[in-house]
């Protein structure tokens, strides 16, 4: 199909010069005293500010290649914000109108980003299903108007592929350019993209290493396969488990508390100047979950997913209170280095 969008296919491949190849932070800090570090992909730099960038370049990139998509096409998606936002600023960007079907109560920063891209929201409510209500909704559309493509992000395969080929490949290179081999892994479960593509190309490289998901204390739909409960992590623990997750290929599910991830978003803010959502707050936490397993010299590696800048209007902008069990209370960030965004060196 290349040789019938000659001009899409060169500027999808135009577009990758500001998706991907994000910087690895290293982060040092310290644990009831001891020293350690954390490394995290800081994916802020992508395109529009996330990780979710990637999985929208990879699958119409890869749907055009494979005929799955034309010019012309209106590219509707069921989303939590995010991916809405990156399907928003890369289907406009190749030409493609963009219907998003998001639940009612993502951040208005969310969908005030959406809109200003030039796309249009369809917005579902808790009693229309929420995030399955979403989906549903984008398969009516699809069944009674022609030319629509269906990313589907929670099902495509594609997914968790943009995630093995550019984030896994992307973090071996960066790492093993420092002489770092990763122990661990560990990244929040929306679609389960990241965690599943980023594990399958790390254990092509340290078969031993352990590949961890992880949802919120609040809502843990992972570890009771159905929606339960409440959680302010916008981006993950979707309410249901998506069927790109396969728990029996990952290690054991890390929970971390909503309130915690938000004073940890925080603290990495004021006391570094790393912008990142609250999501990123709940990896960190849950790398240091991990090295507390491991023990303090493991190399645990995780995602800041995306800024703060969709958060603005949530409470990461307000006094959270601190409970006992509360991990960030005993974390002292210290300093961060920056690795390089390319390993040209690296053999892959």
């Amino acid at each position: 199909m290349t040789e019938r969008y000659p001009e899409i296919i060169k500027k999808i491949a135009e577009l990758w010069r500001i998706v991907g190849n994000s910087p690895m932070l290293a982060i040092r800090y310290k644990y009831f005293g001891e020293e350690r570090t954390i490394y995290a992909k800081s994916e802020q730099f992508n395109i529009t500010g996330s990780i979710k960038d990637r999985m929208a370049l990879y699958i119409l990139q890869q749907a055009y290649l494979t005929g799955q998509i034309k010019p012309g096409d209106t590219i509707v998606e069921a989303t939590s914000g995010n991916t809405g936002i990156a399907f928003a600023a890369i289907g406009r960007a190749i030409g493609h109108k963009v219907v998003i079907v998001m639940p009612d109560w993502m951040s208005k920063e969310r969908v005030d980003i959406i809109r200003s891209l030039g796309a249009e929201i369809i917005p579902v409510t808790k009693e229309e299903g929420g995030f399955l209500g979403s989906i549903q909704r984008t398969e009516e559309i699809a069944d009674k108007q022609p030319n629509i493509f269906l990313p589907r992000q929670f099902a495509n395969l594609a997914n968790a592929e943009a995630h093995q080929q550019t984030t896994g490949k992307e973090i071996w290179c960066q790492l093993a350019e420092q002489g770092i081999i990763p122990d661990a892994f560990v990244a929040g479960v929306g679609t389960g993209g990241t965690v599943m593509g980023v594990g399958q190309f790390l254990r092509g490289k340290v078969p031993g290493i352990k590949i961890h998901p992880l949802e919120p204390t609040e809502s843990p739909t992972l570890s009771t396969g159905y929606q339960v409960g409440a959680h302010r992590i916008q981006g993950i623990s979707d309410e249901f488990i998506p069927s790109l997750v396969k728990l029996d290929a990952l290690n054991e599910i890390i929970d971390v508390s909503d309130g915690d991830a938000i004073i940890l978003a925080q603290m990495l803010a004021s006391r570094l100047g790393l912008a990142v959502g609250i999501s990123s707050g709940a990896n960190f936490l849950g790398a240091v979950k991990i090295q507390n397993e491991l023990g303090g010299h493991a190399n645990v590696v995780t995602t800041f997913s995306d800024s703060n800048k969709k958060y603005l209007s949530t409470d990461l902008m307000r006094t959270e209170p601190v409970r006992p069990n509360y991990l960030s209370t005993n974390i002292e960030l210290l300093d961060f280095r920056i690795f390089n965004r390319t390993c040209q060196a690296c053999n892959v």
